[in-house]
């Protein structure tokens, strides 16, 4: 069976982040920082975040949910189903369990797969798990199911507006959409203390924030290098940023998508790839002889080379910005989202064209792979993924909230993290219908979820009041 799999890859995608978000300009002039800072400094806008009704689990519930239901598929075909998250709700059971209650309905409890973590690089390795098993000969026949969630929250300072929470849900088979090029790809894996999360008693992570942006781009280079030896290797020519349509990169923020891809750019001109004209030449000579500890730090080749990248920014990378900008950063399910962005955004014209893709997770853990899309046929037709997802109408559809509620939020999160025995204020008010929410955590610590009808305006708060209800 799996001899006979060609194009195996994602046939459809959905997307869940919460309704409630704080807008980066609102929480810079709150925490006293410089104008700009958040929005231009980290290239940010908005900021998603969950209330006390909100975690990794309901999310996961709700995007499975939403997309079994959109594009019409039995439980009963699913035979993988995996999940990134970096998100500890339990030490020993996996996300995966509680999503089992939807398929558990069907009778189908022959779903293999478990949790991945590893920082933001969990849904990767989710991901190439089920694309693996559909390839492999243990495959049954049945789709694979990837779900990549996460709420990243910090302690107060200069990490929190890189904040952000989402859920994405990613359905694997053959003949899809969007296709593996699985011999292109290339990962590096070293160890490093960038950003890790030592302490069991909070979700805050400790954060080693100039390590972290220097170990992201030497990943990169490290897989860039590696990526384009394979593809010499295979296809017989020089690979450059010339020879891929769009590129997507995990994005902690917009800021550092920019610098990523100018170093791309950076390692076209020292092997002298046809991506970089005369001009370009130019204007980078001056780095040629700089050691890769030296460039990483140099701030004049980081202007020189996102000047010489603007052009192919814009047209390459931008598209796949909106939702990391709009929503932050989600963690595993961020390159995800800023996939789902291309898509939204560029859904008619996509046929036909590769996609790479750069996934990076502190610790560290890399990947560079590519994609190729097709149209596809309905329901797994890039079209038809576009308008499930309905990018715009959720972002429209949000509820922004002053930075002071957002401030005391976080802080009952706090005081919540790791707690027993207590019951949430089940505010509904602002989630969508379908939407799951938590309601209790008992006295043995078992969670429990409840799902907004689709009908139901009864004993909502006002919107208003619907967060600080919950304090």
């Amino acid at each position: 069976m799996a001899s006979q799999n060609r194009n195996v890859g994602i046939l459809a995608m959905d997307i869940y982040f919460p309704p409630t978000c704080v807008q980066q300009e609102a929480l810079e002039a709150h925490d006293g920082a410089s104008k700009g800072k958040y929005t231009i400094g980290l290239g940010q806008d908005c900021m998603a975040f969950c209330t006390e009704v909100e975690d990794v689990i309901s999310m996961s519930l709700t995007v499975v949910n939403s997309l079994l239901k959109k594009y019409g598929i039995d439980p009963k075909l699913i035979g993988r189903l995996e999940v990134g998250s970096e998100t500890v709700i339990d030490k020993s059971k996996s996300i995966k369990t509680f999503l089992m209650q939807i398929f558990e309905k069907s009778g189908n409890t022959d779903i293999e797969g478990v949790d991945s973590s590893n920082a933001c690089y969990g849904g990767t390795a989710a991901l190439l798990n089920c694309v693996n098993w559909v390839e492999s000969s243990s495959w049954d026949g049945r789709y694979g199911l990837v779900v990549c969630t996460d709420s990243a929250v910090y302690a107060e300072g200069p990490a929190r507006p890189t904040g952000g929470a989402a859920s994405i849900a990613l359905l694997i088979g053959p003949d899809a959409p969007i296709a593996f090029e699985s011999k292109f790809r290339a990962s590096h894996m070293s160890h490093a203390y960038d950003f890790y999360k030592p302490n069991l008693a909070s979700e805050y992570p400790v954060v080693d924030g100039k390590l972290s942006q220097t170990c992201y781009l030497m990943a990169l280079d490290s897989c860039y290098t590696r990526f384009c030896n394979k593809y010499e290797k295979l296809e017989g020519k020089q690979f450059s940023v010339a020879d891929a349509d769009y590129f997507v990169f995990h994005s902690p923020y917009n800021k550092l998508v920019q610098k990523s891809f100018a170093r791309l750019l950076y390692n076209d001109f020292l092997k002298n790839a046809r991506s970089i004209d005369e001009a370009a030449k130019e204007k980078l000579a001056p780095f040629s002889s700089l050691s890769g500890d030296e460039s990483y730090q140099n701030r004049d080749l980081e202007k020189a080379s996102q000047l010489v990248g603007k052009p192919f920014y814009d047209a390459k990378v931008q598209p796949s910005t909106l939702l990391p900008k709009q929503v932050g950063n989600m963690y595993t399910a961020s390159l995800y989202a800023a996939f789902a962005s291309l898509i939204h955004n560029k859904h008619d014209t996509l046929s036909g064209n590769r996609v790479i893709l750069f996934s990076y997770g502190s610790g560290l853990t890399a990947t560079m792979f590519s994609l190729k899309l097709s149209a596809g046929e309905h329901p797994f037709s890039l079209s038809n993924i576009a308008a499930v997802m309905d990018v715009d109408r959720k972002l429209k559809s949000r509820h922004e909230v002053a930075p002071e509620k957002f401030v005391e939020t976080l802080k009952l999160m706090e005081h919540r993290y790791g707690a027993k025995d207590f019951v949430t204020s089940k505010d509904c008010s602002l989630l969508p219908p379908g939407t799951y929410y938590l309601t209790e955590v008992d006295t043995m610590y078992r969670r429990f979820y409840a799902t907004k009808p689709a009908d139901t305006t009864t004993g909502a708060a006002s919107q208003n009041g619907s967060i600080a209800n919950g304090h």
